[in-house]
């Protein structure tokens, strides 16, 4: 893949500041506890290679114009995205293209599927030598600063200073004098972020799209002014047959607050066909928000006026969009102004989800499961139950109260805002599908399929790794429905749904995740972490048996090739 100019021009590291590897080659396979070759391929393999793309040719030349130029914009995140993880990342990449060895390439495929030296199906441990231990706060916050520091500091300033310290778009780094400060994130990315800015106004010149036109040129703006407001709206808005998605968005990153945002890229064309099928359950919305498993009053009377959702295949994805394990869908903006007023929109990757499903999902259920339930393991249960933990995303708390100030769940869960989002959305979205059978929105025999996929889908989110809030987030799930009663595991090992018990238990569940985010309870939020979040022997012996199965999709990006070639 092509290089951005900032990484062909980093300064290295001094030479005492260089990972073992890079001063003895030779020698640093032999390192205690470091993979060697054959381990480092054995891990890459985890992920599968898959070509991934879709079909530009009934796009009018302007059209494949302004995908290229967006995808050249996409391609400069990657770069962007390692200095957000670690300092050291880019030096450390480039040393890493100057060693042709087998073990020098090796280690390079690793580093370029984890976007960085330590694996993420692995608990983020390290698989070079001389790493130091994953910044559990990124590059987001001053080197050699504790978490308490900064939050000491934090909670000292004045509310505008807070709100900047606390906000998505900025970094925390010191003063000449040794004090903390904001930093935007227009001034600590501005070479990067002012040439994307460059491309993505060419690409707004070449398309003929005005919604398409109208985003990219707030997009460009954004990323000089560091206001992402009004593109977030233009975001909203766009109604075209390309479906660009640029810019920083998920805080897991950070790992001290969940506060910061990292920068991602998908670029995608739309699938007018299957978006129109499903924008039905836009209209349902309300609907489900009005029946929640909560208090009433803990309920949105009125959710935002946009909920659009878009089918789209990939075309490219860059930055914090590919890393490890590839999303599946999103929704978004984060930005609860935007929500409260736009809503949000969920973007459905179909073509990485049929990637997922057979390579993956497929072979996982004839191990996990009881043999009688293998054939209900169904792709539109599958791809249908994916679209509503994103709609749920959306439904239920955000903008709180606790103690007499507004606030957000975000900000109060802080480090475990990830997991328990994730875990609301997914169980959520199961009680959600439930709910639409009952009404006769799908089908009864929808509900057969969906609870035995979702059993299925959790051993391969759980081998995420629990460190990461998707997988941490399943694993909880996963353990609270066989406390109900909800799942069982059989002498031989699988597991199954339990019919009689599952949609109580689903009900439950939801309502208690919603209830803590409601009161913004750290403490609970951890509590609950702490004793569901466990991988437990019975699952661990599946998870012991899948080592042969394929973890998730290794994407290249065939397309995107064929349309930046020079």
């Amino acid at each position: 893949m092509r290089r951005s100019a900032r990484l062909t021009s980093m300064r290295r590291l001094p030479a005492l500041l260089l990972p073992l590897f890079l001063l003895a080659p030779a020698a640093a396979g032999t390192d205690s506890g470091v993979p060697d070759e054959a381990r480092l391929r054995a891990m890459t393999a985890r992920f599968a290679p898959v070509d991934i793309g879709a079909d530009v040719s009934a796009l009018p030349a302007s059209e494949r114009q302004a995908l290229a130029r967006m995808i050249e914009a996409a391609r400069l995140l990657d770069g962007l995205y390692l200095r957000q993880v670690w300092g050291g990342n880019e030096s450390l990449l480039l040393e890493l293209l100057g060693d042709r060895s087998a073990l020098g390439q090796a280690r390079l495929h690793a580093f370029l599927v984890n976007r960085g030296p330590w694996s993420q199906l692995d608990e983020q441990a390290p698989f070079l030598p001389g790493v130091p231990p994953r910044p559990e706060g990124a590059n987001f916050y001053p080197a050699g600063a504790t978490k308490a520091e900064v939050e000491r500091w934090i909670s000292l300033l004045p509310a505008a200073e807070r709100e900047a310290a606390t906000g998505f778009f900025t970094t925390i780094r010191r003063t000449p004098a040794g004090a903390f400060t904001s930093v935007p994130f227009s001034v600590e990315y501005q070479g990067e972020l002012a040439r994307a800015a460059e491309l993505l106004r060419e690409a707004a010149a070449a398309t003929a799209q005005p919604t398409l036109k109208a985003f990219l040129e707030k997009r460009a703006e954004a990323f000089v002014t560091n206001d992402y407001y009004a593109s977030d709206v233009a975001w909203m808005e766009l109604d075209a047959s390309l479906e660009p998605t640029i810019g920083p968005y998920e805080t897991y990153d950070d790992g001290w607050f969940g506060y910061k945002a990292a920068f991602e890229a998908y670029i995608t064309l739309r699938d007018e066909k299957e978006s129109a099928k499903l924008a039905r359950f836009s209209a349902e919305l309300q609907w489900l928000e009005d029946r929640l498993p909560i208090a009433p009053a803990l309920r949105n009377p009125k959710l935002g006026a946009l909920a659009p959702i878009r089918v789209v295949d990939v075309v490219f994805s860059s930055g914090q969009g590919n890393v490890g394990v590839q999303t599946a869908a999103f929704n978004l903006p984060n930005d609860d102004r935007v929500v409260a007023e736009k809503g949000s929109k969920r973007v459905m990757l179909k073509n990485v989800q049929h990637a997922k499903f057979g390579t993956v999902l497929i072979p996982i259920s004839k191990v996990a499961l009881d043999a009688g339930d293998q054939a209900d393991v169904d792709f539109e249960a599958f791809f249908t139950h994916i679209l509503m933990h994103e709609l749920m995303h959306g439904l239920g708390p955000g903008s709180i109260e606790v103690g007499g100030r507004k606030t957000t769940v975000r900000l109060e869960l802080k480090d475990t805002y990830g997991a328990i989002e994730e875990a609301k959305a997914d169980i959520a979205g199961l009680w959600a599908l439930q709910q639409l059978v009952d009404k006769g929105v799908l089908d009864r025999s929808f509900a057969r399929t969906m609870y035995t996929t979702f059993l299925a889908s959790a051993f391969r989110s759980i081998r995420f790794g629990i460190d990461e809030a998707h997988g941490r987030g399943q694993v909880l799930q996963l353990n609270y429905l066989q406390d109900a009663g909800a799942i069982r595991v059989a002498p031989d090992g699988t597991f199954a749904v339990v019919p009689a018990k599952i949609q109580a238990a689903v009900a439950a569940l939801t309502g208690e995740l919603m209830t803590l985010q409601a009161e913004g309870s750290y403490t609970k939020a951890k509590a609950l972490l702490d004793r569901l979040a466990v991988i437990r022997p019975e699952t661990r012996r599946v998870l012991d048996r899948l080592k042969g199965v394929p973890v998730d999709i290794e994407p290249r990006f065939v397309t995107a090739e064929q349309l930046t070639k020079r």
